[in-house]
């Protein structure tokens, strides 16, 4: 929301819509900020300009990475009904203003240096759960198609991103106090998603359950795209096992070739300013695991 407040023709409200996030414990009731659209889109500043720069001259060793919220997020919690219809008497004019916006974002960051961008976009994987769905059509989406829809704008906004410049997006079910919002494996999006999104890499959560199976990764094309396999969690502080992990890779690795699977945590260890339950060094300790493991597992290719 950081990012979203900062485009032009977008307001802040009070939120009226409670999420429900569960755990092992129960659940959380969440009611975060809403955003109404009384504006036309646009960009006046480079958002994040000078945090991204920061890191550009700061970062010695290893490749600046910004991440900002996919356009989805401007639309998927409110619908039609966050967007004043008087300016925006159909959601087309809406549509093609926001990706505008978007690749003039992403022009901007180009020229800041940004080689390595990434779009978050819970809405792709929030769709695979036939609750967020029933939501959906409850403010007026069309709960079959709306992940279509938002792939196609997604490329929209990224059509005319600098050359050099890698894109990933990063999908998970909710990360709120070591809890989460969303059910289901990626069956329902995952052809459009792998075969149609036109970014390099996608961050994609297998923690645990929730998540379903790999057998989603049969759509990956071959070829250059990276799937980020998030078998690591971020919402305990419990080691995974080495030999755990490295069974599931291979697990991974019968539906989507070796050579484009990589491995990450499942999510941010603190989404939210509450964080998640786990300690710093907790923290440190799956860090170093995903290291140590991808170098045992893709060390040699």
């Amino acid at each position: 929301m950081d990012f979203i407040y900062r485009l032009d023709g977008i307001t802040k409200e009070a939120g009226h819509i409670a999420v429900q996030f569960h755990n092992a414990s129960g659940d959380i009731e969440f009611t975060p900020a809403a955003l109404h659209v009384n504006g036309k889109l646009g960009v006046s500043e480079t958002i994040f300009g000078d945090d991204f720069a920061f890191v550009r001259d700061t970062a010695q060793r290893a490749t600046p990475k910004l991440t900002i919220p996919s356009p989805s997020m401007v639309h998927y919690r409110g619908g039609r009904a966050a967007v004043d219809p008087e300016v925006y008497p159909d959601l087309d004019a809406f549509w093609s203003d926001l990706t505008a916006a978007y690749a003039d974002e992403v022009r901007r960051l180009g020229e800041l240096g940004c080689t390595y961008l990434q779009f978050d976009d819970t809405s792709l994987a929030y769709m695979n759960d036939p609750h967020q769905r029933e939501y959906v059509a409850s403010i007026g989406g069309d709960p079959e198609r709306q992940h279509v829809e938002y792939i196609r704008h997604i490329n929209e906004a990224l059509a005319s991103r600098p050359p050099g410049m890698r894109v990933t997006t990063h999908m998970c079910r909710g990360n709120f106090r070591s809890s989460w919002a969303a059910e289901g494996g990626y069956d329902f999006v995952a052809e459009a998603l792998l075969n149609e999104l036109d970014v390099d890499g996608f961050f994609m959560e297998w923690d645990d359950e929730r998540s379903g199976g790999f057998e989603p990764l049969r759509f990956l094309p071959k070829g250059e795209k990276r799937v980020v396999l998030g078998l690591v969690t971020t919402k305990r502080g419990a080691l995974e096992s080495k030999d755990e992990l490295k069974r599931r890779i291979e697990d991974a690795s019968k539906h989507a070739p070796l050579e484009q699977l990589c491995l990450s945590p499942q999510c941010g260890f603190s989404s939210t300013v509450e964080g998640n339950e786990l300690t710093e060094e907790e923290q440190w300790a799956k860090l170093r695991l995903i290291v140590e493991v991808a170098e045992e597992v893709w060390g040699s290719l």
